[in-house]
């Protein structure tokens, strides 16, 4: 066998081998200002989105200015028409009209805008020894212990008995009282070190704590808990029993912020899965008149499996397609078969501090750009749709032409855990479908971190899918 040469080699490696070096280092300064930039308008929708009603919000505010008009189902589009579908204040499509129309399918960003909090009980309103407390139910999968000793803010919406609807949010403003969960001291914590990490913060005493002051009278039971109902009640017109009909959220106070000496982080409630959210929307509000009709998604439910009529194992996107295919005289299974989706959300980045759970050649990392993830699932790739090789190809080739800086990689070890994702709900339609995404620092704790030339290559991603022909 001819021994080859140091040159010979190194030629052959360029050639053949992967490249792992950092991509950051062949990152134009200029990507860099762009990347910071834009992640200076979603810092701002983190900090005004922190429920899925509030997203959609934002969005639908966005898109107006935009030029998006609400979707009529009985009229036909024209290219660059804009439009949008709001399912019920907690789940939103944006569609801008190809030149093409529907004959070669659409183009579908889908991301969901819910994410881990704790929502009140149905009668959450208690008190006990002298304080008044609400009773939770925590919504998505989450560490308890990091719901403890945090301030709080309460967001969402109350639908008083008469029909009226009252917008609640308190803890966000400067001077808003806030909230929190109480944790045990440790010099009475013995026991609780003894316990198993899921098991000493159980799910029933996530109580959030929300005054300590009574009615001031000598007769009458419960005055701590009707003194904070009388509160309550002066802002909103609200009586306990109106809790039943309401939608209501306590989430970290925190503002989204810069973490690090250089600035290149957001830290945040929310990323999970707003901060592929935003880039999509960014992308919709950015097109024109492209080839084909583009779709931006945002889903409710993701978090607790995608059920319920604003989650995606319900049919709102479906019946969306469908309107615009009969519109265009096109069957909607035919344009459901040749659609194309990005599932837009986010990859576990790997953490050093925890390298035991991840296979490093198998990971994403920070300021490495969007995340691609072939499949998602868990153990024996369970509960993934995997995306074919034949699409996976296409991806790649359209972020490389676009300059936009991709690596692939899995939620961990093999046997370490899983994740999953909206993918399965939209290749159940018959749609080829590929998981990207942000790599987060984190996730789904009440404060976690990003990239921000991540957030921004996620947006030019996006975008590339959007304007490809």
């Amino acid at each position: 066998m001819t021994k080859l040469s140091k040159e010979d080699v190194k030629k052959m490696s360029e050639e053949l081998l992967l490249d792992r070096k950092n991509p950051f280092f062949k990152v134009e300064d200029e990507k860099v200002r762009k990347a910071d930039e834009f992640c200076e308008g979603y810092k701002k929708f983190l900090n005004e989105s922190k429920t899925e009603r509030e997203a959609v919000r934002f969005s639908v505010k966005a898109a107006e200015a935009a030029g998006f008009v609400p979707f009529d189902p009985a009229k036909k589009y024209n290219a660059g028409d804009k439009v949008y579908y709001n399912n019920r204040g907690k789940a939103l499509i944006l569609a801008v009209i190809g030149k093409n129309g529907c004959k070669n399918g659409v183009r579908i960003a889908a991301a969901h805008i819910d994410c881990p909090r704790l929502d009140l009980k149905p009668h959450p309103l208690y008190e006990k020894d002298e304080i008044a407390f609400f009773k939770t139910h925590y919504y998505g999968g989450v560490k308890k212990y990091q719901w403890t000793a945090i301030p709080l803010a309460m967001h969402g919406l109350a639908v008083l008995k008469d029909g009226t609807p009252m917008e609640i949010c308190i803890g966000e403003e400067e001077g808003d009282p806030q909230f929190c969960i109480t944790d045990l001291l440790p010099h009475l914590s013995a026991e609780q070190y003894e316990k198993k990490l899921s098991k000493a913060i159980e799910g029933e005493n996530l109580n959030i704590v929300v005054g300590s002051r009574p009615v001031v009278s000598d007769e009458g039971d419960d005055l701590f808990k009707l003194n904070a109902m009388r509160l309550i009640h002066d802002k909103y017109g609200m009586t306990e029993e109106d809790f039943v009909s309401a939608d209501i959220e306590f989430v970290p106070a925190f503002k989204a912020r810069d973490i690090g000496f250089d600035r290149s982080m957001i830290g945040s409630y929310g990323h999970d899965d707003r901060v592929c959210a935003y880039p999509a929307i960014m992308a919709a509000l950015d097109l024109q008149a492209p080839e084909n009709t583009v779709l931006t998604v945002l889903a409710d439910k993701e978090e607790i499996g995608s059920d319920g009529n604003t989650g995606l194992n319900s049919r709102f996107m479906q019946y969306f397609i469908s309107d615009l295919a009969r519109a265009e005289g096109l069957e909607p299974q035919h344009v459901l078969s040749k659609s194309k989706c990005l599932s837009a959300d986010v990859t576990a980045a790997y953490d050093p501090t925890y390298s035991s759970v991840y296979e490093p050649n198998n990971s994403c990392y920070i300021n490495n750009g969007i995340g691609m993830a072939k499949y998602t699932g868990s153990r024996g790739k369970s509960g993934s749709s995997e995306a074919s090789a034949e699409f996976v190809a296409e991806i790649r080739r359209l972020f490389e032409a676009n300059g936009v800086l991709w690596q692939i990689g899995e939620l961990g070890k093999v046997d370490a855990g899983g994740g999953g994702t909206v993918a399965l709900c939209i290749a159940s339609l018959n749609v080829d479908v590929l998981d990207v995404g942000v790599p987060v620092l984190s996730m789904h704790s009440p404060f976690e971190i990003v990239s921000k030339l991540d957030v921004y290559m996620t947006y030019l991603g996006i975008r590339a899918f959007y304007e490809a022909k």
